[in-house]
């Protein structure tokens, strides 16, 4: 395992070192499928979309702030990477909560719902949980179904969000509150629909 930071690499490949691309490709690639997945929703696009992230990364390499870190500045490239695909598409996010990578400790889907009931049907209603999960929040507006994915499935710190979505961490914290405050009320709607008279 190679022990250079993030930026070191960076560094190394800008001044011809072979195979620092590489290594920020490998420590990267799964977590940002992941991402990207449950983003938009199509395991392909993902993968196209990972592939575009890193081209605009070896492209851009130049223009890149080391004083920044470059995490956030990936996740800003795949996130901007994934809305043109989407406005491209002309459609709303199809979510792919439960998608995960080989190391994603991230709150999967369920997670986010306050624990039910054990019935004898766990398995089956696990599932329907999850699609239900990814129902509400695919009807909730973009930026809080991307703060959501930052803060709670890729369990991003604060202030990488905030320099991801170019927002103070204040406004990370308010706006992660209105989302999960967001979810719940959609949620109990959903869930607990008022009866018709």
């Amino acid at each position: 395992m190679d022990a250079r930071r993030d930026e070191e690499l960076l560094a190394d490949h800008l001044a011809g070192k072979k195979g620092a691309f590489d290594i920020l490709v490998q420590r990267y690639a799964d977590e940002l499928f992941a991402f990207l997945h449950r983003f938009v929703g199509n395991a392909a696009a993902a993968d196209d979309l990972v592939q575009e992230s890193f081209l605009q990364v070896h492209l851009a390499a130049d223009a890149f702030d080391p004083q920044r870190a470059f995490r956030p500045w990936l996740y800003t490239i795949a996130a901007n990477k994934a809305r043109d695909y989407l406005r491209g598409r002309g459609r709303r996010l199809e979510q792919s909560l439960d998608a995960r990578g080989p190391d994603d400790d991230g709150l999967g889907p369920d997670e986010l719902v306050p624990a039910a009931e054990e019935s004898s049907f766990e398995q089956s209603s696990a599932e329907e949980v999850r699609a239900a999960v990814r129902s509400v929040i695919a009807k909730m507006p973009e930026h809080l179904q991307l703060i959501l994915m930052l803060g709670y499935f890729q369990r991003l710190p604060y202030s990488d969000i905030a320099e991801i979505l170019d927002i103070p961490v204040g406004t990370v914290k308010s706006r992660l509150h209105a989302a999960v405050a967001r979810f719940a009320w959609m949620w109990h709607k959903q869930m607990r629909p008022e009866r018709q008279r």
